[in-house]
C-alpha cells in the first residue's frame, strides 16, 4: 500500500482515505489490486494495478472496466477519476479502449 500511496503522490495525487477493496467483493477472481480513495475534493477515485507477464488484451480490458462498473454500484455512487497502473505489454487496442471511457493509463510494460 505504501508504494501505491508514493507512486500516486509522485503523480500529484493526494486523498484524504485510500482503501483497498478485494476482488472477491466484487465477484471476481482477477488478480488485481483495486483501491478506492475521495480526493481533497471529495470525488471518489478508483485506482487499479495490475501486474502480468503476458500482454493486457481488449478483453481483459472491458473486464476491468466491468469491475469500475460493480464497484460504482456497491458503494451507490459514481467514481468521476479512474485509473490504471499497468506493469505488463499492453496491447495498443486496449489503452486506446482505456483511455475512450476515460481512464487515465500508466503503462510500465515488461
Amino acid at each position: 500500500m505504501k508504494e501505491i500511496t508514493e507512486y500516486l503522490r509522485q503523480k500529484n495525487l493526494i486523498f484524504k482515505s485510500l482503501k483497498k477493496i478485494k476482488p472477491k467483493e466484487l465477484a471476481s477472481r482477477k488478480k488485481v489490486e483495486i483501491y478506492l480513495g475521495v480526493d481533497l475534493k471529495g470525488y471518489y477515485t478508483v485506482v487499479m494495478q495490475l501486474d502480468k507477464k503476458s500482454r493486457v488484451l481488449q478483453k481483459e480490458a472491458q473486464e476491468l472496466m466491468g469491475l469500475h462498473e460493480k464497484l460504482e454500484q456497491r458503494i451507490e455512487a459514481r467514481i468521476t477519476q479512474k485509473y490504471i497502473l499497468i506493469h505488463a505489454p499492453l496491447c495498443s487496442r486496449a489503452k486506446a479502449l482505456f483511455e475512450t471511457h476515460g481512464w487515465v493509463v500508466w503503462a510500465q510494460g515488461v
